[in-house]
Formats: C-alpha cells, sequence, structure tokens
C-alpha cells in the first residue's frame, strides 16, 4: 500500500531527527537486524551507537554489516564512532543503557505483553531517563484500511493500541516521568476517513525536567550490569592519536612520490603537464624545489602545504615538522622529506628504471605494505 514501505518510512522520520537535533548518543531498542543502526552510523554527528534485542539470533545475522568500509581506514572521520549490541529485555535495568541523548522504539511496544508495557515504560522513563524518546506502534484504527481487515497485523503482536489508547499511555507517561510529548506517524492514505489517522502512530518525548525514579529515604544500590555485549566496534577517527599520525604521514609519503615522479620527469625533459601523475602537482612549484643530497631525493616541507589533505590536517609547515620528527617512516634532512634514490641518480639510469622511478613503482614498497598491515591491525573483532 505504500512506496516507500512503511518501515522506510519509519526510518525515514528518526533519520530526520536525528539530522535535525544531533544527538549524540543514540540507543536503538528492539533493534532486530540492526536496519536502522546501518542508516544511523552515515550521520557523523552520532559519536555513540547501540542496539537492544532479546533475540541475539536477529542481531548476529547482520551485525557485521556496521563494521567500517576499507576506505574509511584510509580516510577516517574526524569524529569518533563506537557502535555496540547487546542481548537483554527491554524490561531489565541495565546501567549500560543510560545517559543517552535519544532512544527509539521502532515497531516494538507491541511485542510486549500488556502486562510488561507498566515495566517497559519505568524502565525507559524512569530508570535510563534519554534526553528524547520515539516510539512508534501500529495504530489499531487503521486496521480496517488494511486487506483483510486484520485485528492484529503480526502473529506476535500481543496488542495493538488505538489512537486513543496510544495518546492515554503517552499522556500518563509524560506525567510520571517529567516528558513532553508529540504525536505524529507515517502510511497515510487519501481515500480513507480522517478519523483513520497514521498507519504507524507516533510519538516524540522530550524530557523537560529531571526526576529520580528512586523515592526519599531509599538506599541507591550499585548497578550491575545483565546485559550480553555481543558486538563492539570503535571506528578509525582522527581523535585517536595513532591513527591521526598514520593518516598524515601515508598522506606525506603518498605527495612524496607524486613529487618525486615530476622530479624525475624533468631530469628527462618531461615537462609537469606530460607525465600521467601531475594532478595538480605543479603547484609544488610555490615551495622550495626538491634537491639531491648524498643519495637522497630532499622534497622541502614547504611543497607538502600545497596538498590540501597535509595542509588541513597539519595546520602549518612548523606544526608538520613536528609531527613527522621521530617518525621511523619519514626521513627528515634539513626541513625535507628525504627519499632514498639508491645508488644511482635516476636522471642518468636506463629509460626502463627512469620509468620505474617515474611510475612510483620502486622505492617505499616496503614501507607502503607495512602501512597496509598496520591498517589492518586496527580493524576490531567482536
Amino acid at each position: 500500500m505504500f512506496s516507500p514501505s512503511l518501515c522506510t518510512q519509519r526510518h525515514n522520520f528518526v533519520v530526520d531527527f536525528v539530522q535535525q537535533h544531533k544527538p549524540k548518543k543514540v540507543i536503538d531498542l528492539g533493534c532486530a537486524d540492526c536496519r536502522l543502526l546501518r542508516r544511523l552510523r552515515f550521520l557523523r554527528d552520532v559519536e555513540f551507537l547501540v542496539g537492544v534485542d532479546i533475540k541475539s539470533s536477529s542481531i548476529k545475522k547482520k551485525m557485521h554489516s556496521l563494521a567500517p568500509f576499507p576506505g574509511e581506514y584510509l580516510q577516517p572521520g574526524n569524529k569518533p564512532l563506537t557502535i555496540e549490541l547487546y542481548e537483554g529485555s527491554v524490561i531489565e535495568e541495565e546501567p549500560r543503557t543510560k545517559g543517552f541523548d535519544l532512544a527509539t522504539c521502532i515497531e516494538l511496544i507491541e511485542h510486549l505483553q500488556l502486562a510488561e508495557v507498566g515495566r517497559f515504560s519505568e524502565v525507559l522513563f524512569g530508570y535510563m531517563q534519554p534526553t528524547a524518546v520515539i516510539v512508534s506502534t501500529p495504530n489499531a484504527d487503521f486496521n480496517c484500511l488494511l486487506p483483510g481487515r486484520p485485528k492484529l497485523r503480526n502473529p506476535d503482536h500481543k496488542f495493538e493500541w488505538t489512537q486513543v489508547e496510544f495518546h492515554s499511555w503517552a499522556s500518563g507517561i509524560c506525567g510520571a516521568y517529567g516528558y513532553a510529548v508529540e504525536f505524529t506517524g507515517v502510511g497515510k492514505v487519501t481515500n480513507g476517513p480522517e478519523s483513520s489517522g497514521f498507519c504507524s502512530q507516533i510519538g516524540v518525548f522530550k524530557r523537560e525536567s529531571s526526576r529520580s525514579n528512586v523515592p526519599p529515604g531509599d538506599e541507591v544500590t550499585e548497578d550491575v550490569p545483565v546485559y550480553s555485549v555481543l558486538y563492539r566496534m570503535e571506528y578509525p577517527s582522527l581523535q585517536n592519536n595513532n591513527i591521526f599520525q598514520r593518516t598524515l604521514v601515508n598522506e606525506v609519503l603518498y605527495w612524496a612520490e607524486h613529487l618525486r615522479t615530476q622530479w624525475a620527469a624533468s631530469q628527462r625533459g618531461i615537462g609537469p603537464e606530460q607525465t600521467q601523475d601531475s594532478q595538480g602537482l605543479g603547484a609544488a612549484a610555490e615551495g622550495e624545489q626538491p634537491f639531491l643530497h648524498e643519495g637522497f631525493l630532499c622534497i622541502p616541507l614547504s611543497s607538502f602545504m600545497s596538498c590540501p589533505r597535509v595542509r588541513e590536517l597539519s595546520g602549518s609547515m612548523v606544526h608538520l615538522r613536528d609531527l613527522l620528527l621521530g617518525d621511523p617512516r619519514v626521513r627528515l634532512i634539513a626541513n625535507s622529506v628525504a627519499l632514498d634514490m639508491g645508488e644511482e641518480d635516476p636522471g642518468v639510469q636506463s629509460e626502463e628504471q627512469a620509468d620505474a622511478w617515474g611510475s612510483g613503482r620502486h622505492g617505499n614498497v616496503a614501507v607502503e605494505e607495512g602501512i597496509k598491515e598496520d591498517w589492518g591491525a586496527q580493524v576490531c573483532k567482536p
């Protein structure tokens, strides 16, 4: 009946909310196959993403799809992102679920027994106390418009609320725990009665005041974790000093190889415009020119400031020098990056050897392989 599908519309609603309000810590209760989490991980304002489901089998089917792409190790993001997946019940108090900016409960509550809804409300709004909560659930008033006019849409649904029942529950939450709620939904048909509302009704709760769910005089006991961790992944981020250093050095070595290619071509009388790897590298002429010194081609640090990425990461030539000092993959000579040219000057080598220099196939192979191995070691395993 709906295009895009109702599930997609619900997830779109959450994504739009996150893009607008930019919460840093988000928890998805009843995450199932992690479909919503896979979309939220691309919103890099989110720094901590958690999924919870009582069925570990559902999580395990797709949890590895939350791993970073290989390119994210080569170009780490500016902000950190950690993803954790737990097996556990939403009616249990788990200390690691406290302190979130947003909790989502997308088509979850109707899978609970009606007698468990009160406990779920207490745990979510009284114990976890997230800043905002998005709850979506089937609208029973809409069922008369669905094929077959089902009483319940899914065999696992224990109940489905009418709009009046949903509003009544939400109003009770607001009064008991200090939240305000706005009602909306997704899935509307143009030819249905206005009273039928949305196919999926949504309540957006925002905390107005902080309340303790511990009565005065009661002793506060230490929380003990009850959920099982199924998966944890830390994304590569420039906030990590080791990853920042690797990223900067990779950019410097990559740029150095291009500058060496340009220099080798000039030794053979080929202009920069004739080399395949000269993409914008004429800007290097703004800095000092490379020079030979005791078997090394020395590329002044000022030349690297023509690389936008190096300039972005280092900020200044002085800071760039400080960052490169002591790194075993970079040799500095007289404020220059020194590349080992071997025993012979490539300008006087055979044409085949000079082509090897010009194509970047010679020189830092061992270094490049070492970098690849280094990146591979960053992949976190659950």
